[in-house]
């Protein structure tokens, strides 16, 4: 079913609410010589003719629920107000192991679709429009699990380690306003804050694991979502629950107490995790939030005593302000860069 790819806020976020399954992320730098409101007006009227199937580039393809997302690294944001959202750089964090040139970057393109095919032919032509403007530094394919039912009318994917992963976020249109859309200055109003991290994940260690030791990392139900306190699947966890003799029912170092956002004290993320195969198999993981601090303080917190970070090690990590939606009268990105 077609996306709009124009509106308020950009397709790919939260439109269609339930995510394709298939994504390519390409990171790249932005020549030093060029404009960037050209750049992105001409790559928003090229995303356009994508999504309405009237690009010859498609080869024929039916775009179908084809949505293309854009964002712009802290440097670009720099240059148009260092104090706006989006232009501090993501900290250093432990578990990584990241070359030079997967760390950062200018844009990102995030290109989503039932239809694998797409995702590479889309890519080249977004970047046959940037030209010598713009220069790769990395990119990655993945994909979702399928979808599992959690309640209250939502669904979320099995991440590769088995678990229902996204079950906690801001679903409904309030806890949208009030953690993942950007309220202000006008120049980024309607956007949202994008981290992405590519992680390798020990797949044969954890394996070795008994489901009791892997619902004990993660603090639910392998098979259902259900949390270790009870209750279900979409229900949070009761952090205070415990056994007859004073054990937490919920480990002190589980993977939904340590993320926690009233522990942490942050918003809520929409998180999104892919599966990937190459480089080395592991997980695509990008969440939006209104405030980098909601994805910093809680990888902060997590860090000091979650036990699912044992098992994953960061190999590609940026952060980028996705721009607000635009249409033939805005252009994408014309709020920030005119």
């Amino acid at each position: 079913m077609p996306v709009p790819a124009t509106g308020r806020h950009q397709a790919g976020i939260a439109l269609p609410r339930q995510a394709q399954p298939n994504l390519l992320a390409v990171v790249a730098d932005v020549d030093d010589t060029a404009a960037p409101g050209p750049l992105l007006a001409e790559l928003g009227q090229a995303i356009r003719a994508l999504t309405a199937g009237t690009d010859p580039r498609l080869l024929g393809l039916s775009p179908g629920d084809l949505t293309v997302t854009v964002g712009v690294g802290p440097r670009l944001v720099r240059t148009a107000g260092a104090s706006l959202p989006g232009a501090a750089d993501l900290p250093r964090f432990s578990r990584e192991r990241i070359a030079p040139h997967a760390r950062g970057g200018d844009l990102l393109i995030q290109i989503c679709a039932g239809d694998p095919l797409l995702l590479p032919v889309v890519a080249a032509a977004l970047l046959d429009h940037a030209g010598d403007r713009v220069r790769e530094r990395w990119r990655q394919s993945a994909r979702r699990g399928t979808n599992v039912s959690v309640g209250n009318g939502l669904t979320a994917p099995r991440n590769p380690l088995g678990f229902i992963d996204g079950i906690v976020g801001p679903h409904t249109t309030a806890e949208q306003e009030r953690d993942l859309w950007l309220a202000g200055p006008p120049a980024v109003a309607g956007g949202t804050l994008a981290v992405l991290r590519r992680m390798e994940l020990d797949l044969t260690r954890f394996a070795a694991l008994s489901v009791a030791e892997q619902e004990a990392v993660f603090g639910r139900r392998r098979a259902s979502g259900v949390p270790l306190s009870g209750g279900t699947a979409a229900s949070g966890p009761e952090l205070g629950a415990k056994t007859p003799d004073g054990r937490y029912l919920v480990p002190a170092d589980a993977h939904v107490r340590r993320a926690h956002a009233t522990v942490v004290g942050v918003g809520l993320m929409l998180r999104r995790s892919y599966s990937t195969d190459q480089p080395a198999p592991g997980l695509l993981f990008i969440s939006f939030q209104n405030d980098l601090r909601t994805f910093t303080a809680t990888l902060t917190h997590m860090e000091t005593s979650d036990a699912l970070l044992s098992f994953t090690t960061t190999t590609a990590s940026a952060t980028f302000l996705i721009l607000p939606g635009f249409d033939r009268q805005r252009p994408l990105g014309s709020q920030l860069f005119g």
